[in-house]
């Protein structure tokens, strides 16, 4: 994935998340998906990232066989910090044959007063 791309795609969700509400004053847990051919490299790459209270990594193979390593990491939803932590992992994945699938974030619903 280019860094090019991902930053204008990470853009352009940052702005709807500005547009429905999201509060970008506090941590949230934010999720990285990276996508593997097979589950030994996705296991190791998710033992290469650093474990702790701010980063989680999960493993689990999706129904075309591929296996897909999510790491959610505790941090402000900006796209300086999105971009810096998406770049680390591509650099870790990639020598694995892995492919970054992007990131998401929940948003919760919040209802407007008039």
């Amino acid at each position: 994935m280019s860094t090019a791309f991902h930053d204008d795609a990470s853009s352009k969700v940052l702005r709807r998340m500005k547009e429905g509400g999201f509060d970008f004053t506090r941590f949230h847990p934010i999720e990285f998906y990276a996508i593997f051919p097979d589950e030994e490299r996705a296991r190791l790459a998710a033992r290469r990232l650093p474990q702790g209270e701010s980063l989680n990594t999960q493993v689990s193979a999706d129904e075309n066989g591929a296996w897909q390593l999510a790491v959610s990491k505790v941090m402000y939803a900006t796209r300086e910090d999105i971009g810096d932590f998406a770049q680390s992992l591509e650099t870790l994945v990639a020598p694995l044959g892995g492919v970054l699938d992007g990131w998401g974030v929940t948003q919760e619903a919040y209802e407007r007063r008039t």
